[in-house]
């Protein structure tokens, strides 16, 4: 079944990926010509249909990386509190995913990054330092690193952690996985953010660093990776985009 397609030059089909006995299901969108791709770890029983997440990849759409936006739970799955906080069972789903993502014609041979919010940043990271080989880039929304503390030391990957600079516990908690982060890595905050960046414009933010990181990291095409800068989250981002 093909998906709407979300911009001009995009092609849209959901997919289904075998996970042992489970299937992950979700929507993978492409580019007319695409500089990469970038699996979506939701959190917080969160999944495909999660409007941040579904914005954050338009964006990334919209400068030619694929996404694919997944459900690492089933529905049933859901309703156990307990596995939203299963970061083994969600980092397994992921590298499944990412497995699928290396044989499929669309995608296979691009760079792979992920985008993890909450316990699913957690979960990319994991994934990330187990089978690091694929893994071009992690960026994480308001994530619990924390919940990954053991694999920290294992991310190859460039991260890049994003936290609303007024969600201080998961900041302090930011702060501290911040160390035994090995990788090139770097916390950036969002001025006036909370949590679920629902403030005027920081999503807007979010979108724009992400897109930032993957490009650097991710692009095939060189001119397409902007100058790197460690001060990025204290400019404004102009855009028309309004999140869902």
């Amino acid at each position: 079944m093909v998906a709407q397609n979300m911009n001009a030059g995009t092609r849209g089909r959901f997919v289904e990926i075998p996970a042992g006995r489970r299937w992950v299901r979700g929507v993978l969108r492409i580019p007319r010509e695409p500089r990469g791709v970038v699996a979506f770890a939701h959190g917080s029983g969160s999944g495909r249909f999660s409007p941040r997440n579904q914005f954050v990849a338009q964006a990334l759409q919209d400068v030619g990386l694929a996404t694919l936006l997944i459900d690492l739970l089933e529905e049933e799955e859901n309703q156990d509190r307990r596995n939203v906080f299963d970061i083994e069972l969600l980092a397994e789903r992921l590298g499944a995913a990412t497995i699928w993502l290396g044989r499929d014609p669309d995608t296979r041979g691009l760079k792979l990054g992920y985008f993890g919010a909450s316990t699913g940043a957690a979960a990319a990271l994991v994934a990330a330092a187990r089978r690091p080989e694929p893994v071009g880039a992690v960026v994480s929304r308001g994530g619990r690193p924390d919940l990954a503390w053991d694999d920290l030391p294992d991310v190859i990957a460039p991260t890049l952690l994003i936290v609303g600079g007024r969600d201080e516990e998961v900041l302090e908690l930011n702060r501290r996985a911040l160390i035994p982060l090995c990788c090139p890595k770097e916390l950036v905050t969002i001025p006036g953010a909370t949590h679920l960046f629902e403030e005027p414009g920081t999503l807007e933010r979010v979108a724009r660093l992400a897109e930032q990181w993957f490009l650097r990291h991710l692009a095939t095409d060189p001119l397409a990776r902007p100058n790197p800068s460690t001060t990025r989250a204290a400019e404004p981002v102009p855009t028309n985009r309004e999140p869902p």
